[in-house]
């Protein structure tokens, strides 16, 4: 019963799923029109007690003394001790084309032993880029998920509270310098390689300004002449293409999570004809020992004499079933979940179609 009711599924189920088009500007990253990564390190201050102990964590102590003597404040061979702050790296992403006195948002993470940054205050921190340069300088009212409720016996934590953001945090001092108006040439970067996919944003780009101005070098990347699509600038030329619907081709790929059980596939997956059968056997050993003793006023000694119990349970599983030729990796999938089987189980038989070579597809396993 169990083999007709996969091959009643495989019947019904449809048998291709087409991708719908994706506008260009989700398919590809524009040549210069990036982000940059900053990175800081500060102080955060009124901590409702929850900050580092600052015996754990001596360059807390290191940072406030510096902060203090910028202000004035003469800290030198004094002994604090206070509870209420917290060493914190602030990162964020400085969007591209920002100007000076734009706002961002960063992220506060804690790095020493403090249990909370609720409520706490970010002291003026700057973000440095990987040239070394300072970009944005961050300072606010920190928003953290999550709360810490503790007693004489026992803690409880719910979220994350040692990180929390900062929204329009940070302020930016410096620009980059990307002049994006000087380039003769753009290179569409795509996101993830495809020869087909290039091919097609080639095609309708082309086909967008009637003439052939863009090329593709290689998989993933394809070259637009600014100066043949006689637009205004370089920025012109993007806002024109960047809404060019094109339907993406992606390969064939399975990715299953046997922590969580999660099973994600494409629409193209297809299956060789092969047969399939699939059990559950399990194997029980149980030591139960028996100690015995001699009689009263006996010569002899206690000994134990052991007693063991095996038990071999073999569970009803899926009959031998073979699967037709050009059969979709989807409709396999979703027979079996119309029988029950288990996630766990599901991964194990992809796995083994995969070893047979009957699973024409990508196979990553997390």
């Amino acid at each position: 019963m169990k083999f007709l009711s996969i091959l009643v599924f495989l019947l019904v189920a449809p048998a291709f799923l087409y991708a719908a088009p994706i506008r260009l500007k989700d398919l590809v990253e524009f040549d210069g029109v990036r982000g940059n990564d900053l990175v800081g390190y500060g102080l955060v201050v009124g901590l409702n007690g929850t900050g580092d102990g600052l015996r754990n964590a001596p360059f807390t102590e290191e940072i406030m003394s510096n902060i203090l003597e910028r202000l004035g404040v003469n800290v030198t061979g004094e002994q604090f001790r206070p509870k209420n702050v917290a060493a914190v790296f602030v990162t964020a992403t400085l969007p591209p084309f920002s100007r000076v006195g734009g706002q961002i948002d960063v992220t506060v993470s804690a790095i020493g032993d403090s249990k909370s940054l609720l409520g706490g205050t970010l002291i003026m921190t700057p973000l440095n880029a990987a040239d070394g340069q300072i970009y944005a300088v961050a300072q606010g009212t920190i928003l953290a998920g999550g709360a810490v409720a503790e007693g004489d016996a026992a803690t409880i934590t719910q979220g994350v509270p040692t990180a929390g953001v900062i929204p329009s945090g940070a302020r930016v001092e410096r620009e980059i310098e990307f002049d994006l108006s000087s380039l003769t040439t753009l290179r569409l970067a795509l996101r993830d390689p495809d020869f087909t996919t290039a091919g097609r944003i080639e095609r309708a780009v082309n086909g967008e300004f009637g003439r052939s101005i863009a090329i593709m070098r290689d998989s993933g990347t394809v070259e637009l002449d600014i100066n043949a699509t006689r637009e205004i600038s370089p920025a012109h030329a993007i806002g024109r293409i960047e809404n060019i619907l094109v339907q993406p081709e992606r390969k064939a790929r399975v990715v299953v999570d046997q922590r969580s059980g999660t099973i994600v596939m494409g629409a193209d997956v297809q299956l060789s004809r092969v047969a399939v059968s699939q059990g559950n056997l399990t194997l029980r050993v149980e030591e139960a020992p028996v100690v015995v003793q001699p009689n009263p006023f006996a010569e002899g000694r206690t000994v134990v004499v052991p007693r063991t119990g095996v038990a071999l349970d073999e569970e009803e599983g899926i009959a031998l079933a073979e699967v037709p030729e050009s059969t979709s990796l989807s409709q396999v999938v979703s027979g079996l979940n119309a029988l029950g089987v288990s996630p766990r189980d599901m991964i194990d038989i992809l796995k083994s179609l995969k070893a047979a070579g009957a699973l024409h597809a990508e196979f990553i396993v997390r």
